[in-house]
């Protein structure tokens, strides 16, 4: 019986300690090892914009009433001047009808009144208020004129219709936007920077962008203008962007855009998710020895490091606030 007890308790033992290391075993961290190596480093700035026409022009309605006529003329050469839209202008043409039959009847009352004062049958003064009452009616009719040409929306500038919005029948609100006129090239894109990063943004920066439209191309361009004033709102500036004429981008795109502010050939790189604070963890056999670095230029994917590693050290990535020194690792295996 004692015999038996005896092979129980090593077999439960046994089992036991089993447990406790595969427990230990399997809190022990799991890590990629990624070595320091060459490359080359690039510090950019990030930004969201639109591909546009460097000259094009929105045309609005400037009153609210009803489209009679419109242009179905998208992607069609237009120029300046050319009629696109006309609005409902019944009710002021009859005002201006009105007003033109009220100028008739003055002229003739001050033809009128200027024979009554030749013969000294009327005074100046009556004279002086025909006229004043012909003069004002006059200026009416000008205004009114004027108006009516609002009703009549023309081409602002010669170009391509690129977009019309509205249809026979829509009522056209004060401000709508009906057209967007343009020259198709060179094409631009508009970006908003946040206003931290505007300082290290500078004319003639490469840039490169990326869209779901073309994914596996590379899309490029230059910073070409930078606008004086920032939005203090959005805490952003305007950064217009040149685009080669050989673009596969239209007008209306949207893209990222990544302004390139530095870059540096055969710098040390390592990943950015590897290194927090100025500290990395470098791979010592199966254990981890942590490591301060200085770093230079901060990549979005990798960041360059100056000093406290050398090339071909191996560091743990990413890194994780769990990691401490001399901690025993596992090591992944590479794929």
């Amino acid at each position: 019986m004692n015999w038996r007890r005896l092979v129980i308790f090593t077999l439960v033992g046994a089992t036991a300690i089993g447990a406790l290391a595969w427990f230990a075993y399997g809190r022990t961290p799991l890590v990629t090892p990624v070595k320091a190596q060459r490359g080359l480093a690039v510090e950019i700035v990030y930004a969201t914009g639109g591909v546009e026409p460097v000259r094009w022009a929105k045309v609005a309605s400037v009153i609210r009433d009803r489209i009679v006529e419109i242009c179905d003329c998208e992607g069609q050469t237009v120029k300046k001047g050319d009629v696109l839209a006309k609005l409902d202008d019944r009710e002021v043409q009859a005002q201006l009808n009105d007003l033109k039959a009220r100028q008739n009847f003055l002229q003739r009352e001050m033809t009128r009144v200027t024979d009554l004062v030749a013969r000294n049958s009327a005074t100046t003064q009556a004279y002086e208020r025909a006229g004043m009452e012909l003069s004002q009616v006059t200026a009416q009719i000008q205004v009114q004129l004027q108006r009516i040409d609002d009703y009549t929306i023309v081409a602002p500038m010669d170009g391509v219709v690129l977009r019309r919005d509205g249809e026979i029948g829509e009522i056209a609100e004060s401000g709508q936007v009906l057209y967007r006129v343009g020259v198709p090239r060179p094409l631009q894109v508009v970006a908003e920077v946040n206003e931290e990063d505007i300082p290290r943004v500078a004319v003639a920066q490469v840039v490169l962008f990326r869209t779901d439209a073309f994914p596996d191309r590379r899309l490029e361009g230059a910073v070409r203008e930078i606008t004086p004033m920032g939005d203090v709102v959005a805490k952003t500036y305007r950064v217009k962007i040149a685009l080669p004429d050989d673009t596969p981008l239209k007008p209306g795109m949207s893209v990222e855009a990544n302004i390139v502010t530095r870059e540096k050939a055969g710098a040390l790189l390592i990943p950015a998710d590897a290194v927090q604070n100025n500290v990395v963890f470098v791979i010592d056999g199966n254990r981890l020895r942590r490591r301060a670095v200085q770093l230079g230029i901060k990549g979005t994917r990798n960041v360059e490091v100056i000093s406290g590693l050398e090339e071909g050290e191996p560091t743990a990535a990413p890194f994780s606030a769990a990691f401490t020194d001399g901690a025993r690792i596992r090591i992944k295996a590479e794929p």
